[in-house]
């Protein structure tokens, strides 16, 4: 199964992890992550991170443009002063918009390096569009019911609920919070790095379908972004013609 293999890969880079790493805490736009990396891989060769640290205050003058912000956040990003640590400190405090996402992955670089300057050793930046806390992961996952079109009565809301809190202390993690919709529930939780994350929601649908068996087996996990309903409705019937596909070529 193609979904078991996706599964099993973010499993296995999870577990690879070496024992120092640092994780973005703030939900930033994995399009803006991933701006920012190629953006950074591009000045590497182009050495003007000196340069860019003398111009920082730049970074606060409005008839500056956009893009020479950028590129002045991402080159005093590596650059191994306190001063530049503290000036994008500061601009992440003032910024708004795309700008202040991309400030806060300088931000995080910048932290790292100066962890590994101190400590002599290197470290592992660990970006996903849901952010996380500590050795914690931000995950969405989304509870798929029986009955497409019926949202589940108050009884097995509260149970739902209260299982998945349950399954999550159980395994260290911490529940933030969950909306019911017609057809599915979804929540916002956050699990340990090294947790079995299919497992922890496996264990959740398990439990409750002892009463009932009100929630499909198959649910959508992502620590990418918060999916929007019509984002959800997309995804299951993407899955429930996939599956119809499957039926016709056996």
């Amino acid at each position: 199964m193609e979904e078991d293999k996706f599964y099993n890969n973010i499993q296995k880079a999870l577990d690879d992890l070496p024992e120092n790493f640092s994780i973005l805490e703030e939900q930033i736009d994995v399009g803006i992550q991933m701006k920012y990396f190629e953006f950074t891989k591009a000045l590497r060769d182009k050495d003007i991170s000196e340069e860019c640290f003398e111009a920082r205050e730049e970074l606060f003058d409005a008839e500056v443009d956009e893009e020479r912000k950028k590129e002045i956040l991402t080159a005093i990003a590596v650059y191994d002063d306190v001063k530049a640590y503290r000036t994008l400190e500061r601009f992440v405090k003032e910024a708004q918009g795309d700008l202040k996402q991309w400030g806060t992955l300088a931000l995080q670089e910048s932290r790292m390096l100066m962890h590994s300057s101190l400590l002599d050793e290197q470290q592992v930046f660990i970006s996903t569009g849901l952010g996380g806390k500590g050795q914690k992961l931000r995950y969405f996952v989304v509870f798929l019911s029986v009955h497409e079109h019926e949202m589940l009565s108050e009884t097995q809301q509260k149970l739902l609920k209260d299982e998945l809190i349950f399954e999550l202390n159980h395994h260290d993690g911490e529940f933030e919070s969950m909306d019911f919709m017609e057809g599915f529930s979804s929540a916002l939780v956050m699990l340990p790095i090294t947790a079995e994350i299919r497992n922890v929601f496996q264990n959740v649908i398990n439990e409750c379908n002892q009463y009932g068996g009100f929630l499909r087996e198959d649910m959508v996990i992502t620590n990418v972004k918060i999916l929007s309903r019509g984002e959800i409705i997309q995804l299951i019937h993407q899955k429930k013609n996939s599956n119809n596909d499957e039926l016709e070529d056996e």
